[in-house]
């Protein structure tokens, strides 16, 4: 993961990590028979979030987690509801844990794994070996000091959580970019060579045997030089029997950076290595439809390939994205599921709520097109489609990125949030719409031409 900026860090006294697990363990177990003895006997039903729905297909469905965010009440309630696994966002870091050479401090840490083993949450563990986010202290190092250091690292952080992690980032981003191939300059590449990978692997076997150990990183999402060299180290590893278990895909994606045709491909040949693939860092550019399309591939490439454990999207809400200009994740900023949600919720199998788009004969879809377009702004318009059944009003969500700002709407009530970015538009004349019949309301935006505005699931009554 690119840097998105270190997180103090203070001293922390916490229970040990079995007794923790213990009761974590004892109240997953109750919650499930609670729920069990809630549904009725006999019924099937499809799963209405995303961590129940990817459970059904034998999988976890993430979120990075910042501890600062913790405190706020809708972002608490969304990580609760929908997700099945936690990755600290930052917290778990070297400048964030060992701030000062043989100083440990794990609060921020803690109290993201306290809150995931509290909801019987998995977690992963993001990241022991990186060449970014390293206190100055590291990069003063010799080889001698340097190993060391690396190694005393590994096995305290992994102790500290010993138990409690599913799954490990080991070594993250060891390679470069472009045709090369070849490993990246980092203090460690630098000074203890290539078999710095292995020996941190080796570590942290010995640190925690049952915790999964993979390798993660970015631009390695198809068949590529970059994926190529992650492939060939992967092969090597299984051979002479060098412990990995998984490698981690992050998959940001964008316009330039799109979803690439042979993604499942490329999943399935690191599967077939014998380890596991997990797509871990997951969050696509852009809105509407075409976001939709492409979050719903994802999911369905993860699905086809056995070994594909699960699905990590980098963040929550919009607003928090480290590329939040991109609108890339699931829910807006006010926690709104957008259609990207529905198509993921869709794609895992599980019920999407009435409204949400692709759910057959239940309320209604919104459709974003620019109508005109010049150098300060736009007119958008928003199609309205009723489904299988007549609706008598419907509602929508808009949301722009500063500065851009709506000066005028027509055939539609609109009201905003605080913020003055979010605008909800309900009908007026225009909401009674037999089966399948359309409207439209549309609007005038000053201040830019980009990002285009981000319409979120279409409500009805």
């Amino acid at each position: 993961m690119i840097s998105t900026g270190a997180r103090a860090a203070s001293g922390s006294c916490r229970p040990h990590g079995r007794l923790r697990a213990a009761a974590s363990a004892a109240t997953t177990a109750l919650l499930a028979l609670t729920a069990l003895a809630a549904l009725p006997q006999g019924t099937a039903h499809a799963a209405d979030t995303l961590g129940a729905a990817a459970a059904e297909k034998g999988r976890y469905f993430g979120a990075a987690v910042a501890a600062n965010h913790l405190g706020e009440a809708p972002y608490v309630s969304t990580l609760n509801t929908e997700f099945s696994s936690v990755t600290p966002e930052n917290e778990m870091k070297w400048d964030a844990v060992e701030p000062s050479r043989g100083s440990f401090s794990f609060s921020r840490a803690d109290q993201i794994v306290n809150h995931a083993q509290s909801r019987g949450m998995d977690v992963r563990g993001h990241t022991l070996v990186w060449h970014s986010q390293l206190p100055s202290w590291v990069s003063g190092l010799g080889a001698t000091d340097l190993r060391s250091a690396m190694n005393n690292h590994i096995t305290q952080v992994m102790t500290h959580y010993k138990g409690e992690i599913h799954s490990w980032d080991v070594v993250n981003e060891a390679f470069q970019d472009g045709s090369s191939g070849a490993r990246r300059s980092s203090p460690f590449q630098d000074r203890l060579g290539d078999g710095f990978i292995e020996e941190a692997f080796r570590t942290a076997r010995a640190a925690d045997p049952n915790a999964k150990l993979c390798y993660n990183d970015y631009n390695t999402d198809g068949v590529n030089a970059k994926s190529n060299a992650v492939y060939a180290m992967v092969k090597d590893f299984k051979s002479r029997g060098v412990p990995i278990d998984c490698v981690g895909f992050q998959s940001h994606f964008n316009s330039n950076s799109p979803v690439p045709s042979d993604y499942r491909a490329n999943l399935q040949r690191f599967a077939d290595l014998g380890v596991d693939v997990q797509i871990t860092e997951l969050d696509i550019e852009g809105s509407g439809t075409a976001q939709a399309t492409d979050y719903g591939n994802v999911v369905r490439a993860c699905l086809a390939v056995s070994r594909c454990t699960g699905i990590t999207v980098w963040g929550i809400p919009d607003k928090y994205s480290w590329r939040a200009s991109g609108t890339p994740l699931l829910f807006d900023g006010n926690y709104n599921k957008k259609p990207a949600y529905h198509a993921v919720l869709s794609a895992l199998g599980g019920s999407t709520e009435p409204g949400g788009p692709g759910t057959p004969g239940a309320g209604c879809t919104a459709t974003y097109t620019t109508a005109e377009q010049w150098s300060g702004g736009y007119n958008g318009k928003v199609t309205i489609t009723a489904g299988s059944s007549p609706i008598s009003s419907w509602s929508v969500n808009v949301t722009l990125t500063a500065p851009q700002k709506v000066v005028s709407v027509w055939n539609g009530s609109p009201t905003w949030d605080s913020s003055g970015n979010v605008m909800t538009v309900k009908s007026g004349w225009n909401g009674t719409l037999a089966a399948g019949a359309s409207t439209s309301f549309g609007f005038t935006v000053n201040g830019g031409t980009a990002p285009p505005p981000q319409v979120g699931a279409c409500t009805a009554a």
